[in-house]
């Protein structure tokens, strides 16, 4: 079981960035290791959507399709995988702070499968790792925008 959470402060509103992170057409821009989305479901994004994603992690090519399961827009986003190698849930939250800034806090939770013991207890420090990075990422984008 993992269960990893980071967040960072992006100097935007954040109607701002919670619209740029929940939008699934840019999660390739700032998640390194998503190459591709695609819907399963029809557009826009609601409780109930599906999205394939395809990723790059640990070597390997990884499918998945994550189901929203909450969508509380400008405050919160919960997805789960509803089939792939990672039983997974990842959770966006999004709160004002000083300065016309935003919180963002990034989740990850639940048991990878398709792995080897040692490679599961590897697996949250690296996933913290490529979260962090990826909100760094973020906030580059959105801070320069």
């Amino acid at each position: 079981m993992v269960d990893v959470a980071t967040e960072i402060v992006i100097r935007r509103p954040r109607g701002v960035v919670a619209a740029y992170a929940s939008d699934p057409g840019n999660a390739p821009s700032w998640y390194t290791n998503i190459k591709s989305v695609r819907w399963e479901s029809t557009p826009p994004l609601a409780v109930g959507s599906r999205l394939a994603f395809r990723a790059h992690f640990l070597g390997r090519n990884l499918d998945y399709v994550y189901e929203f399961t909450e969508l509380d827009p400008g405050t919160k986003l919960v997805m789960r995988t509803a089939q792939g190698p990672f039983l997974m849930q990842t959770t966006y939250t999004w709160a004002d702070t000083e300065g016309s800034a935003t919180r963002m806090t990034l989740r990850n939770t639940g048991q990878p499968a398709g792995f080897s013991a040692v490679v599961n207890l590897l697996m949250a420090p690296m996933m913290r790792r490529a979260m962090r990075r990826d909100l760094a990422l973020l906030k580059q984008i959105l801070e320069a925008a």
